[in-house]
């Protein structure tokens, strides 16, 4: 099982999926990594050599924020929007969506489980 960017990559997959396992990079980013390296595509990540590993590996660690990095990254953007108070932080505070969606029927996955009041 190949290892890169600290994640365990699932053998059987095509290297250009089994990279979308890695966060922060899609297919889009994964295909841009195999076309820097010269890697095909098609090959599988148990058929991958040490030096297609390594070529991997320091193309993401040299162009590419990923895993711990970003996850920082983005909770710590979040935190400043929170700090500045304005409308996109306050809906990060308040737990509710950011993005415009409507809330009096939906937004249950951002809201959380029904509160009901008096019933008996």
């Amino acid at each position: 099982m190949a290892r890169i960017a600290g994640v365990d990559l699932p053998n059987k997959k095509r290297i250009e999926y089994g990279l979308t396992y890695i966060y922060g990079i899609g297919l889009h980013t994964s295909r841009k990594i195999l076309d820097a390296t010269g890697i095909s595509y098609d090959k599988r990540v148990y058929e991958l050599t040490e030096d297609d590993i390594a070529a991997i590996t320091k193309e993401i660690r040299d162009n590419y924020m990923v895993e711990g990095d970003l996850r920082k990254k983005v909770a710590m953007d979040i935190k400043a929007l929170m700090d500045l108070g304005n409308y996109r932080g306050l809906r990060h505070r308040r737990g509710l969506p950011v993005r415009g969606q409507k809330t009096k029927t939906n937004a249950r996955t951002r809201k959380g489980k029904r509160k009901t009041v008096g019933s008996a």
